[in-house]
């Protein structure tokens, strides 16, 4: 019984499909169709969408690639521009070098007279003086300051003596050491302008603690000690000037 019946539904469902009617099967296959129209058209958007985004990405990728070979042109100019400048600064540093650096003043030499003024003696009564002998090794410019500014200087070659003469009163000595005197080389700015003249090696600044001299005479012997330290306490171009 069970058996005639599966028999009599499977003849029910094959009658059934095969009472589909034209209209119908149309239907159906403009659907599939519709459906398989709205599938392709989905992919190509996706493709398209993927092909646009590639393209975004190397358009991207080719302007930031761009930009690296820009900025590393840019950084190598830099570096060849630098290095030329580097070269040609060395090179005009070893003409100078080689210019000045056996070039000396003689002692007594005022090279800052147009600034400081030069010096003088004391022919009148209450005078003072300040011997300066220097190293055998190093010439010096002698700085003797009054009240702060620079009141007597001179330049002393090495091995030399210079005699400075004032009136009695409280003076603070600098000491310049060097060699190779240079003409043009700034020292620094001043009410005069730019301070002219200095070395160009082995250049030390030394000073004293002020000394009030009352007609006597102040005596200086400077030394060029082995550690490379003078016997003078420690100054620079500022206070020096």
């Amino acid at each position: 019984m069970n058996f005639a019946y599966i028999i009599f539904f499977l003849c029910s469902l094959t009658l059934l499909s095969s009472c589909e009617s034209e209209a119908e099967r149309k239907q159906r296959k403009a659907k599939e169709e519709q459906q398989r129209f709205e599938l392709e058209a989905q992919r190509k958007r996706e493709a398209a969408d993927i092909a646009f985004q590639e393209e975004i990405e190397r358009a991207e990728r080719e302007k930031r690639e761009e930009a690296e070979r820009i900025e590393s042109e840019k950084i190598e100019e830099a570096k060849r521009i630098e290095q030329e400048a580097r070269l040609e600064r060395e090179r005009r540093e070893r003409a100078i070098y080689n210019k000045y650096i056996n070039n000396s003043l003689y002692t007594g030499a005022t090279p800052y007279a147009y600034c400081f003024g030069g010096n003088s003696s004391c022919p009148e009564y209450g005078c003072s003086q300040i011997k300066v002998r220097t190293p055998s090794d190093s010439d010096v410019i002698v700085t003797i300051k009054r009240y702060g500014e620079v009141y007597r200087h001179a330049y002393i070659k090495a091995g030399s003596q210079y005699t400075f003469e004032f009136p009695n009163g409280t003076y603070q000595p600098f000491f310049y050491y060097g060699k190779g005197w240079n003409p043009e080389k700034v020292m620094k700015e001043t009410d005069c302008g730019p301070l002219r003249g200095g070395f160009i090696e082995a250049e030390h600044f030394g000073k004293d603690y002020p000394q009030t001299l009352s007609n006597n005479i102040l005596e200086y012997k400077l030394i060029l000690q082995r550690d490379g330290n003078f016997s003078t306490r420690p100054s620079n171009p500022e206070e020096a000037f």
